[in-house]
């Protein structure tokens, strides 16, 4: 029971790496906040961690709004009384999202609005959030590819996940003196159903996997179990780290054959 007594504001926690933080840090005794823009989503993943015993409420929010995020946190607070978790954990892949030349103006900020821009706002409101509460953690999720550069072009994504890990490192030194941590997760290739729309493609599935060492991508719920630490106590001294859960992507140069 990591999380017993603590309040987790989750976003994008419909599906993916969200619905299994949710899930998991209710089951650590977390009380959470199942955000997202997909309402009806975020309904079904409040009912299922009520389900398996949990406390949970849904909150639709899109978090390129100011006012939807400061309500988010607003609620977090009114429906469980403090907030000492945030993971700003929503994000956006689109197909368009190519290379300088193919990638227009408006899928770029689009991504950044969505990808960037929404950690900011979270950290913006949930900040104060956690300092009423006496501090606490905030998870936000980067990726591999803000430590590396990726020839399947997604320059619009990789810029906004850099960001979030450059931004990361900021909040940790400024706050770490009122007990707060920040943390940027930087999954590798997660296998949900955003991954497997961009690689229904089997030569652009296999291309990535090459890469990989393990031979697989990941499961959402390894990156939640990552999470999970970095939510909890266990990781009291750890803050303004790129935690990398990849398999090992960044650190290989050929895989097994």
């Amino acid at each position: 029971m990591r999380l017993a007594n603590k309040t987790c504001v989750i976003t994008g926690a419909a599906g993916g790496i969200g619905r299994a933080s949710a899930l998991l840090f209710a089951a650590e005794g977390g009380s959470i906040l199942v955000a997202d823009r997909d309402a009806a989503g975020a309904q079904r993943v409040t009912e299922e961690v009520v389900g398996q015993g949990g406390a949970a409420e849904a909150c639709a929010v899109d978090v390129t709004r100011a006012a939807e995020v400061e309500a988010m946190v607003a609620q977090a607070e009114k429906r469980f009384g403090a907030v000492h978790v945030l993971f700003n954990n929503a994000g956006i892949f689109p197909l368009d999202d190519g290379t300088p030349e193919d990638t227009s103006e408006e899928t770029w900020q689009t991504v950044m609005d969505v990808n960037l821009k929404g950690v900011f706002l979270g950290c913006k409101y949930g900040v104060p959030a956690l300092r009423r509460a006496g501090g606490g953690s905030i998870i936000n999720t980067a990726s591999f590819v803000a430590l590396m550069g990726a020839a399947a072009a997604q320059v619009a994504y990789t810029a906004s996940k850099g960001g979030v890990l450059a931004m990361t490192r900021e909040i940790a030194a400024i706050y770490a003196r009122e007990g707060i941590r920040a943390n940027a997760l930087c999954p590798g290739p997660v296998e949900t159903p955003l991954l497997q729309e961009l690689i229904a493609d089997p030569v652009a599935r296999q291309r990535r996997l090459v890469h990989i060492p393990p031979g697989r991508f990941a499961q959402a719920h390894e990156i939640a179990q990552a999470a999970l630490f970095l939510a909890s106590d266990d990781a009291a001294y750890v803050n303004g780290t790129a935690f990398t859960v990849d398999g090992g992507i960044t650190t290989t140069y050929i895989t097994p054959e």
